[in-house]
């Protein structure tokens, strides 16, 4: 039997309101909608769906002490995931409210998360988490630890492959002091403008020449129902996602696309090839009404057969 990978993730793991608009969004109004709340985070959302493609994971995070940490708590526990996590009795949980539209696009996010600033920085130095990363194969993180966290992972974790999850264009820039370090960091495009330090009307090459001057070797760019840019040492492409057959929330569909390629990318499969699969992933989570889809190897197979290849960028 072949071993399954080991991955360590680090990051946010809470809960997730999503409140959507039922008609026409009107601004300093009341709107008529539906809100509904799940466990969500970015490094939690795309750890799950790593786990879905064959990979061992554990997860450390930190939560307060109130009913939503036993949420959260729960939720870690039926995804199959050991939970490494902290928790701080007299704090409260972090949380991330989104207002969507209509048609599932995000009008404003709201992210309750001090937490994460406070107690990061601390919990990478337990030996018990450098007894997990010495253990693990790779360690996925994402921008809710604060730069002096990601900067002591990234020594402790020298010579692992670390992925990243930019989660915000405030937060990427966290990822500066150890972009170096990095094996790949998912991003959208505002959040790649953010770091490259370019202008929003940049080409793609123009971006990717941007996030190698700050030093990143190798990325992954989305784009909504625009193609994704991806890059690494043998050059940039793109892939031009096919249309979801139904837009039910696209909350979520990066965190299952960075999960999914990072999968792949433990298996051995090259970038390109990874980033179809993860795309297929974020397919079925923008028609899915939860952020982490449920798919099997069915489902899956359908969706990767509708990717096209990668095509080189000049």
């Amino acid at each position: 039997m072949v071993k399954s990978p080991k991955i360590l993730a680090i990051g946010g793991a809470h809960i997730d309101r999503r409140g959507q608009v039922s008609g026409d969004y009107v601004p300093a109004a009341s709107n008529p909608g539906t809100m509904r709340e799940d466990v969500g985070g970015g490094v939690f959302n795309a750890l799950r769906s790593t786990v879905r493609r064959g990979v061992s994971a554990s997860l450390l995070s930190v939560r307060g002490g109130d009913a939503a940490a036993e949420t959260v708590s729960a939720a870690i526990d039926r995804a199959g995931i050991i939970d490494l996590s902290a928790v701080f009795l007299d704090r409260t949980t972090p949380s991330y409210t989104a207002l969507l539209d209509r048609d599932g696009e995000l009008i404003v996010g709201f992210a309750d998360m001090a937490l994460y600033d406070l107690a990061f920085p601390k919990q990478i130095r337990r030996a018990k988490v450098r007894e997990a990363i010495n253990a693990a194969d790779a360690v996925f993180c994402d921008a809710n630890l604060p730069s002096t966290a990601l900067e002591r992972l990234a020594s402790l974790a020298a010579g692992k492959p670390i992925f990243a999850i930019a989660i915000s264009p405030a937060k990427i820039v966290r990822l500066m002091p150890v972009l170096d370090r990095l094996a790949v960091v998912f991003m959208n495009r505002r959040e790649a403008l953010a770091l490259a330090g370019v202008g929003a009307g940049t080409a793609e090459q123009g971006i990717v020449d941007g996030l190698r001057r700050a030093g990143l070797k190798s990325g992954v760019v989305t784009a909504g129902g625009n193609p994704m840019l991806g890059f690494d040492q043998a050059g940039t492409f793109s892939i031009l996602p096919p249309p979801p057959r139904k837009v039910t929330d696209v909350t979520g569909a990066g965190d299952a696309l960075a999960g999914t390629t990072v999968a792949a990318l433990l298996h051995g499969v090259p970038l390109r090839a990874a980033l179809r699969e993860g795309i297929a992933a974020a397919t079925l989570a923008i028609e899915s009404a939860n952020a982490v889809p449920d798919f099997n190897a069915a489902s899956f197979a359908a969706a990767l057969a509708l990717v096209p290849d990668a095509q080189e960028v000049a």
